[in-house]
């Protein structure tokens, strides 16, 4: 092989080696995003969970609240005055609009922490399927790098075909095949 050819094979393999640094940049941002948006995700998921928490734990103290002021009604049955009884019926409707009121809130806040959970679990699918496409690039600037100093062409031609890897990886991402 002449000299004028091998020149000009290294410098067709440095441009294509640049070319993969670009796709492979590209592609850790797009891990850095769908990771960050896992853990976004993961932590708005938690928040909405312990809101969960908490609204249940308002609703039970209603709950027994309400079952203790029955109670009383019931075992002062006779005892108790007219005015006082319709105190404690007022109360105790009172309990209950706020006992539904949580179960309702209960339910819309089950929801968007279900919903996170989804969105967390799909940013987790896009960035492992991007960080395996950005393996592929690694090994294919790698195997251009090797082919050059070795200058044994099927390297980089071995390395240009690892670039499938990638774009399978990386089209899986963007519209989740499976």
């Amino acid at each position: 092989m002449s000299e004028g050819k091998t020149d000009n094979w290294s410098s067709w393999v440095a441009l294509a080696t640049a070319i993969l640094a670009v796709f492979a940049a590209v592609t850790t941002l797009y891990v850095g995003k769908y990771s960050s948006r896992t853990i976004l995700s993961q932590a708005q998921e938690t928040d909405q969970w312990a809101f969960y928490q908490a609204k249940s734990i308002k609703s039970y103290l209603y709950e027994v609240q309400k079952q203790n002021m029955e109670l009383e009604m019931l075992a002062q049955k006779g005892k108790i005055r007219a005015e006082a009884a319709d105190r404690y019926q007022k109360v105790i409707r009172d309990y209950d609009s706020k006992i539904k009121r949580y179960d309702q809130e209960k339910e819309e806040i089950k929801a968007k922490a279900e919903k996170l959970a989804r969105d967390k679990e799909e940013a987790q699918h896009r960035a492992g399927n991007y960080g395996y496409g950005l393996i592929f690039l690694q090994i294919a600037i790698m195997l251009s790098s090797i082919a050059v100093l070795t200058k044994k062409k099927q390297l980089f031609y071995f390395g240009l075909a690892s670039v499938t890897g990638w774009l399978f990886f990386f089209l899986d991402a963007n519209w989740l095949f499976y």
